[in-house]
C-alpha cells in the first residue's frame, strides 16, 4: 500500500500522541501505586489495632492493675 507523503506526518504525529498518551498514564499510574503502598500499611496496622482494642475491652485501669499485681 502506497501512501501520500503528507500522510506519513499524520501517522507519525498519532503515533507520538500514543506513545505521549501511554507515558502519561504510566505516570499516573505509578502515582497511584505510590499512594496504594503508603496508605495500606497503615489501614491494615489500624486494622488490626482496632479488632485487638475490641478483644480486649478493659478498662486501662484494669490493664494497669493486671500487670501490677500479676508480676
Amino acid at each position: 500500500m502506497v501512501l501520500p507523503e503528507d500522510s506519513n506526518n499524520v501517522l507519525v504525529d498519532v503515533l507520538q500522541q500514543i506513545a505521549d498518551s501511554l507515558d502519561k498514564n504510566t505516570d499516573i499510574l505509578n502515582r497511584i501505586a505510590n499512594h496504594y503502598d503508603g496508605v495500606v500499611p497503615v489501614m491494615t496496622r489500624n486494622a488490626k489495632r482496632l479488632e485487638e482494642s475490641q478483644e480486649d475491652n478493659r478498662s486501662a485501669l484494669d490493664k494497669m492493675y493486671e500487670s501490677v499485681f500479676n508480676n
